[in-house]
């Protein structure tokens, strides 16, 4: 399986077409999760981003289900691996099998070989399964007996888990927590929402008749118009200051590694894109910190044992941190783009 290049993802595509396609997915994906936007839109930034998700939250409230939609949306080909105690790190990534005809090895490619894997309640296997997944999310790439294998773009690992204070779970290891861009959690729909809910799925599952409305080439393309979205220096510096806060914190023993950050600057293009803009701003940092930072650091043991949680620590530091000095407009400046940057905003990238 060859691996699709730079180029051949695809370049700048236009507003109006970026937007149709990314908005039908999202409208896609709502068919079957009720009122979750906000969730939806960020799975869908963390494919753009060329990221991996973890969803984790307590049983039934639907993080198979997004996982699901968002494969059934997109027609590629998709992967589910239910992961079990006596899962094995061959049933993940392949093996070689001795073929009796030839008298040679030949290789049975795993789960992994799709464009999305879906992989449910991840830390239900075992330490040494889960690390079966740590050189595929990384590199894109599966090495069996020596012989390295590529992946296809896109390609996208969902994981979906229990809390770890549930019964029979292993917890996910520093490092694949780390591989993860984003961490989220579906929390209870409100009450119209589950009404609707209630209505709309108490005869029948409305996933099994859901459509695909894009393709991998499609998602390809939109993926190539992220990578060009605008990220100014200042921008650049505050990201670099968000995850830096976090390794210097007193409550932290482990802050957040440069592929945080990379990751952090790699999602707030794709939310920039989905909000019509070829630009990144500092909210954008701000409302991702917490998804693309909390699940990779860890507490000190005095903030354990004050309930700290890391989702509150990265919230905090989020707010204490100064934003960019030009992020301000002066109310009295009347002159487009803030008077400077020969008429642009602080932000958005030169034009022609």
């Amino acid at each position: 399986m060859t691996q699709q290049t730079w180029d051949e993802v695809g370049g700048l595509l236009p507003h109006d077409e970026f937007r149709a396609a990314s908005e039908a997915i999202v409208s896609n994906i709502e068919q079957v999760i009720e009122g979750k936007t906000a969730t939806v839109r960020l799975a869908l930034a963390v494919l753009l981003a060329e990221g991996h998700l973890l969803i984790e939250d307590v049983p039934g409230v639907g993080k198979t289900k997004l996982a699901k939609a968002m494969a059934r949306s997109i027609d590629c080909s998709v992967r589910r691996i239910q992961f079990t105690p006596d899962l094995l790190p061959s049933d993940v990534t392949g093996v070689s099998v001795y073929n009796q005809e030839t008298h040679d090895f030949e290789f049975r490619p795993g789960a992994v070989f799709a464009n999305l894997v879906v992989g449910d309640e991840i830390n239900r296997a075992s330490p040494k399964t889960q690390s079966a997944l740590l050189e595929c999310m990384e590199e894109r790439q599966v090495t069996v007996d020596g012989v390295t294998y590529q992946l296809q773009t896109p390609f996208m690992v969902i994981a979906t888990q229990n809390p770890i204070e549930m019964e029979g779970t292993y917890p996910l290891p520093e490092a694949q927590r780390d591989r993860f861009t984003a961490r989220i959690a579906m929390g209870y729909p409100d009450p119209r929402a589950e009404l609707a809910m209630l209505d709309g799925h108490a005869a029948t599952d409305p996933l099994p008749a859901l459509r695909p409305v894009s393709d991998a080439a499609t998602v390809r393309r939109l993926i190539g118009h992220v990578r060009q979205v605008h990220v100014a220096d200042a921008v650049k510096q505050y990201a670099i200051d968000l995850v830096t806060a976090t390794r210097e914190a007193p409550d932290l023993r482990l802050g957040a590694s440069p592929r945080a950050t990379l990751q952090l600057l790699r999602t707030a293009r794709a939310v920039a894109a989905l909000e019509g803009r070829d630009y990144v701003l500092p909210d954008d940092l701000q409302v991702l910190a917490v998804p693309v930072l909390a699940h990779r650091i860890i507490p000190t043991a005095d903030a354990q044992l004050a309930r700290r949680t890391t989702d509150a620590i990265v919230a905090e530091l989020v707010h204490r941190l100064p934003l960019p000095h030009d992020r301000q407009r002066s109310p009295y400046d009347t002159r487009p783009g803030g008077g400077n940057n020969n008429g642009r905003g602080p932000y958005e990238p030169r034009r022609p």
